[in-house]
């Protein structure tokens, strides 16, 4: 398998590396996300790898690119993984059209099994976590009265 690895954190290739490597696992590895499209042309790796933030253009933006790319004809379709930084940017991976997406901190397994389900043409989503606190229902508040606003508050 060919992995394409996009990440400008020295720590992030190493554990993609550690995960990933062994076999007859190739990589090519990108430290800027304006480089990612033309390796792409010319390396078609299997999958792209790319982490949230790289130099100075991050994976949503080139992801958006490699998807307008292929569209066009420009580019071979090459699914995507992105490692995100926390949950509030999964929003971002589902616009840019990423494949999967796992959020940090990384593990061997988890990015095991995001790859080979995202190379064998599924998705893989990191669902986000339970919320922590009870959410109140309510029915319906007047919000012209002075005491719903106060039980409100309180």
């Amino acid at each position: 398998m060919h992995i394409l690895v996009a990440t400008d954190a020295q720590w992030v290739l190493d554990e993609v590396i550690a995960a990933l490597g062994g076999g007859d696992t190739r990589f090519t590895i990108v430290s800027n996300g304006r480089e990612v499209v033309g390796t792409i042309n010319e390396s078609s790796p299997d999958i792209a790898v790319l982490d949230l933030q790289i130099g100075s253009m991050g994976a949503m933006a080139v992801t958006m690119d490699l998807r307008l790319d292929h569209s066009g004809g420009l580019a071979p379709y090459v699914p995507v993984l992105m490692l995100l930084d926390r949950t509030a940017d999964v929003h971002m991976a589902r616009r840019s059209g990423a494949n999967g997406w796992i959020i940090k901190p990384l593990d061997a397994l988890r990015l095991r099994r995001a790859v080979s389900t995202v190379v064998s043409g599924g998705s893989y989503t990191e669902p986000l976590p339970p919320v922590d606190f009870p959410v109140a229902q309510v029915d319906s508040v007047d919000e012209s009265s002075p005491e719903s606003a106060d039980s409100l508050a309180n």
